[in-house]
């Protein structure tokens, strides 16, 4: 789906729930209902299916999620890899238990832009960074959605 499609999509008045994919863990970012800004809200550390689903269906219900933006990890050449392809797949299991719209949105080097940020200007200990890289990465993946779809509106 395209970012147009996907705006077309979305219901008015919801929040967007951003993922950061990990095999062991999961970066969750939400937007405001307004879709405007994006927040760093937690990290889902994997366990077993049944259990990370529950966690993300308690999410769309609390945070009031109208879609979902998935980043997608493309390799420098813009081709899709494995983690791309597990991306996918784990954003198609998770549709047909929550069905929204989803995005995948270009994710390369969020990470290390995330860690440069908290590196340079926060001054955070590698420690402290490993507790916060995943949520801050899926609110910078979420962000560059959010800023799309905005400028998508202005034409």
């Amino acid at each position: 789906m395209n970012i147009n499609d996907f705006n077309k999509c979305l219901p008015p008045y919801k929040a967007l729930l951003g993922f950061d994919y990990g095999a062991k863990r999961i970066g969750l970012a939400v937007s405001d209902l307004m879709r405007g800004i994006a927040t760093s809200y937690k990290i889902l550390y994997r366990s077993a299916w049944e259990k990370d689903l529950a966690e993300i269906k308690k999410t769309v219900i609390e945070k009031e999620i109208g879609g979902f933006v998935f980043g997608l990890p493309l390799q420098m050449n813009g081709e899709e890899g494995e983690i791309a392809k597990e991306v996918r797949a784990f954003a198609d299991k998770l549709t047909k238990e929550i069905p929204l719209p989803v995005l995948f949105w270009d994710e390369r080097l969020s990470s290390s832009a995330v860690e440069r940020f908290l590196i340079d200007e926060i001054d955070l200990s590698r420690a402290k960074r490993k507790k916060v890289l995943d949520s801050s990465a899926a609110a910078y993946i979420l962000q560059g959605a959010l800023d799309a779809l905005q400028y998508q509106k202005s034409d």
